[in-house]
């Protein structure tokens, strides 16, 4: 019993040290290939712009951005995660027993309770 948990997670630490080792063997090799020569290092100014999707951009770099951007993005990820957990238990909700059920509309329930909470506190609302 002892070996096989040693070696579960022996499979995850070697597993670990690649993930580890990869990168930044990549990252040295291309270090030592600049100084070698091999690697060409030709920095213009028009390099060294910034570049949002082949458009110049429009103002500074360091543009602030409203709150109501992330907390979009937070909502969004959210009930995302939702279709996430609901997608299995809809695939095997015959299966399922009337537990699973509760469970799921407790689950819907509190995410309900969420977005009703910042619906009503107005987060939804585009106006400034």
């Amino acid at each position: 019993m002892l070996d096989d948990y040693l070696r579960q997670y022996g499979l995850v630490a070697i597993f670990a040290v690649i993930a580890c080792v990869v990168p930044l063997s990549m990252i040295l090799a291309s270090h030592l290939l600049s100084k070698i020569g091999i690697r060409p290092n030709n920095p213009t100014s028009v390099k060294s712009e910034a570049y949002e999707c082949g458009v110049e951009t429009i103002g500074g770099t360091w543009n602030r951005f409203h709150f109501r951007y992330y907390l979009f993005a937070i909502l969004f990820v959210i009930f995302d995660v939702e279709v996430v957990f609901l997608y299995p238990w809809a695939v095997k909700f015959h299966k399922l027993e009337l537990f699973a059920l509760v469970e799921m509309a407790v689950f819907v329930g509190i995410l309900l309770v969420g977005l009703a909470y910042a619906w009503r506190k107005g987060d939804l609302e585009w106006s400034s």
